[in-house]
């Protein structure tokens, strides 16, 4: 009986513990650094004989790196209705075929983070990965652009880039030719330390 009891004691602890690890993870961040959480806008499809590099190219969305969606606004592409969605990654990756729901080709995702930061942070790191093309925006001017197929690894690309205290707005591209769709991104001091004290709203 006692056993048992300190069973369930041991259980609810558990569960509770759990419970408040999840409720003051707060920051957005894994303990990588790696941006977990985003605003989504996918799929969208690549015209007829359209190649990734081509759709990267091509602004699927009217002024794309000043984007800044919030979840439930609509989006007009072609004859197709999108709307915008809160998407909170499992692990490094944002993983777009599974925010879809299936593998997903031939494809275009905009994905967008909204990064607080305490400081202004000049001449850091942003380690991106990406599967397949992509192209970044940070505060509405480009940063970075990969044109190639490939899968993703983490900090396959380092951009120096600066953040500015207050709010800075990461808009993401991502192109999908063929099976497996996904980015990955974080911010590093100059030695590649992750810079934790970020949050992302």
């Amino acid at each position: 009986m006692m056993r048992s009891k300190l069973w369930v004691l041991g259980l609810l602890l558990s569960l509770f513990g759990a419970s408040l690890v999840y409720a003051d993870d707060k920051s957005g961040l894994n303990e990588e650094g790696f941006l977990q959480r985003w605003v989504v806008l996918a799929p969208i499809p690549l015209a007829d004989g359209q190649g990734g590099e081509d759709g990267l190219m091509k602004e699927q969305l009217k002024d794309e790196a000043k984007l800044q969606p919030k979840a439930g606004d609509k989006v007009k592409v072609g004859d197709t209705e999108l709307l915008w969605k809160n998407y909170i990654a499992k692990d490094h990756l944002l993983d777009l075929n599974d925010f879809v729901g299936k593998q997903t080709e031939d494809s275009v995702a905009y994905a967008v983070a909204y990064i607080e930061s305490p400081e202004d942070l000049k001449n850091i790191k942003m380690k991106t990965g990406s599967d397949d093309q992509s192209k970044v925006y940070l505060n509405g001017k480009e940063v970075f652009k990969f044109t190639q197929e490939r899968a993703t690894d983490k900090d396959q690309d380092t951009t120096e880039v600066s953040l500015k205290k207050g709010t800075n707005v990461l808009v993401v591209k991502v192109v999908n030719v063929k099976v497996d769709w996904s980015f990955c991104v974080r911010f590093t001091d100059k030695d590649d330390k992750p810079i934790t004290k970020l949050t992302v709203k």
